[in-house]
């Protein structure tokens, strides 16, 4: 594999040839289709709900870094001590970290329970990708070659441990896809398996979920008159196809006390005077406090954390 990788990193541009490792790589990120693509040209992986997770390492240090840049390194310390043990001077993966539940199924709500709790021996990185290994730039090649080297370089890891190969299926999308679905999965992800890695989103990478929500956008608040509380309801909305942001409606019920505090602080910070919906109902306009709509509300999109709404996976 690495006489290959060799041959083919020559062929490419001088600087995709030796290469140093690379700060931060914006993560390749799939766009929303109905159905899964067919033919032998797709890999198909499980579509894990946790936190997308780069992993870079140089000279035995370990960085884990969200698909933003931040360094979640001490959040996932399990994750990095057994990385730090991969026999590689320098290298960059891609991937997730998620919990899996008592049903072998990814679990974001089982994640930030382990988080906030403190377990993070609960927390499985799910390695898919590989961008760069020992000086060489790995993003030229086509998908079905890196996940070939990522899988050489995993090896035999312990059943169960905090490192696991994401591996696919090549071809049979829609069986795949109807599979996932009767296993309660979340959905998949079909990636073209020639397909370089592009630091964007892109139409070789397809996410096909099996609970089609529709995402909820964060654009104003009420808070709460009880003590202790600081949040009493989100109010939600919805773009449609013009474009417009149409009022969905609150929700009250579902975060804790922790995380209500951190979504009225975030949003205080984007606070607007007026509201963004097109239109609002009369009996909301007052005692509503109104926010730039860039949040996605934690309770319907999960498969990222609740995050900016400009930044969707």
């Amino acid at each position: 594999m690495m006489g290959t990788m060799r041959r083919r990193s020559e062929a490419c541009e001088p600087a995709s040839a030796h290469a140093l490792l690379p700060d931060f790589v914006p993560p390749e990120l799939a766009t929303l289709v109905d159905k899964a693509p067919e033919g032998e040209g797709w890999l198909h992986e499980i579509k894990l709900d946790g936190y997308r997770t780069a992993a870079r390492i140089e000279s035995g240090k370990v960085r884990l870094l969200t698909r933003t840049g931040l360094d979640w390194t001490a959040r996932f310390r399990p994750n990095a001590t057994a990385l730090a043990s991969l026999p590689v001077k320098t290298a960059y993966l891609d991937g997730e970290v998620a919990v899996l539940g008592p049903d072998g199924v990814t679990s974001f709500a089982a994640l930030q329970d382990a988080l906030s709790k403190g377990r993070a021996a609960d927390l499985v990185y799910f390695a898919f990708d590989l961008l760069h290994l020992d000086g060489f730039d790995l993003t030229p090649l086509p998908l079905i070659e890196r996940k070939a080297a990522l899988k050489k370089l995993l090896g035999r890891r312990p059943g169960g441990g905090p490192i696991r190969y994401s591996d696919h299926v090549q071809g049979q999308g829609r069986a795949f896809y109807a599979h996932a679905c009767k296993l309660g999965l979340e959905g998949i992800v079909s990636k073209l398996a020639r397909s370089p890695y592009r630091a964007r989103r892109t139409s070789e990478w397809l996410k096909v979920k099996c609970l089609l929500r529709q995402e909820m956008v964060i654009a104003g608040w009420q808070e709460s008159d009880k003590q202790g509380r600081s949040l009493k309801s989100l109010l939600l909305g919805y773009y449609d196809r013009t474009g417009r942001l149409v009022f969905a409606g609150k929700v009250g019920t579902g975060f804790s006390l922790k995380l209500g505090r951190e979504l009225v602080e975030r949003m205080r910070k984007i606070e607007r005077p007026g509201p963004s919906f097109a239109l609002v109902p009369r009996e909301y306009l007052r005692g509503s406090r109104w926010a730039e709509p860039r949040l996605v509300d934690p309770l319907w999109e999960l498969d990222d954390g609740w995050r900016d709404s400009a930044s969707k996976s």
